[in-house]
């Protein structure tokens, strides 16, 4: 086995995460992705790219995370010959487009379920199998700085996403596991039900980014592989800005 890292990717069965497994991969680092619906975008990404391997979880089953956790201790050893993870990427979220009128207690449910309650308890379920000096990546976003009426909701759960990363870069630190949360903005996925790919929609966001235009996968996922490298061991509890300037 060689000495390359280890990442576990939540979420990367499309979108941003599918990009970041790629980057990862491509970078020498050996990536273990999670999915929940995209199985056969999961299988296909794991066929495509070396040292890739998938597994199911559903971030919000928290019952099954004792399970998962043993499936990962198993598929490092077999697949990897290791017995812990450098990186842990918690890519895994949802976006709900409701005007807050409208808003219901189903809908903040559910996106505090997958985009706070998940990172919050799968990290302190995976910490027994993250290495010293680990590196812990959270997914925010621009809209927690600059308002888009209809995602007040979704924006709150990152902003506590945001929160969260301190409190964790703190209290990690004394393991020398930094954490941090990298900030997108508007990009070309099929988030949050596929809102990006409207022509409108894409113009709209664009006048509120510095760059003149929303992201494409790779403006993004590019970084992932300096961000968690050593280039950046001294970052910890911030938020990187990768927005293209999005509300500024």
């Amino acid at each position: 086995m060689t000495d390359s890292k280890i990442a576990l990717i939540t979420g990367a069965s499309r979108g941003l995460g599918r990009a970041m497994t790629k980057q990862l991969s491509r970078s020498g680092t050996r990536v273990i992705g999670t999915y929940r619906t995209g199985r056969e975008e999961a299988l296909a990404l794991a066929d495509e790219l070396d040292d890739v391997v998938v597994l199911p979880l559903d971030v919000t089953d928290f019952g099954a995370y004792p399970s998962f956790v043993a499936a990962l201790e198993e598929t490092l050893q077999t697949r990897f010959g290791a017995s812990g993870l450098d990186h842990l990427i918690n890519n895994a979220g949802i976006g709900t487009f409701a005007f807050y009128p409208d808003t219901t207690p189903q809908q903040f449910d559910e996106l505090v379920q997958v985009n706070l309650k998940a990172p919050y308890f799968l990290t302190q379920a995976l910490l027994p199998l993250l290495n010293p000096g680990a590196r812990v990546l959270n997914l925010t976003t621009a809209v927690t700085r600059g308002v888009v009426p209809g995602l007040s909701a979704y924006a709150a759960t990152k902003g506590a996403v945001e929160v969260l990363t301190r409190y964790q870069a703190a209290e990690l630190a004394e393991r020398g596991i930094r954490v941090n949360a990298l900030m997108g903005g508007a990009v070309s996925t099929g988030f949050g039900h596929g809102m990006m790919l409207s022509e409108q929609l894409r113009e709209l966001a664009a006048q509120t980014i510095a760059q003149g235009r929303i992201a494409e996968v790779d403006d993004i996922t590019a970084a992932v592989p300096a961000i968690l490298s050593d280039a950046f061991q001294w970052a910890t509890g911030g938020v990187i800005d990768l927005s293209g300037g999005q509300s500024i």
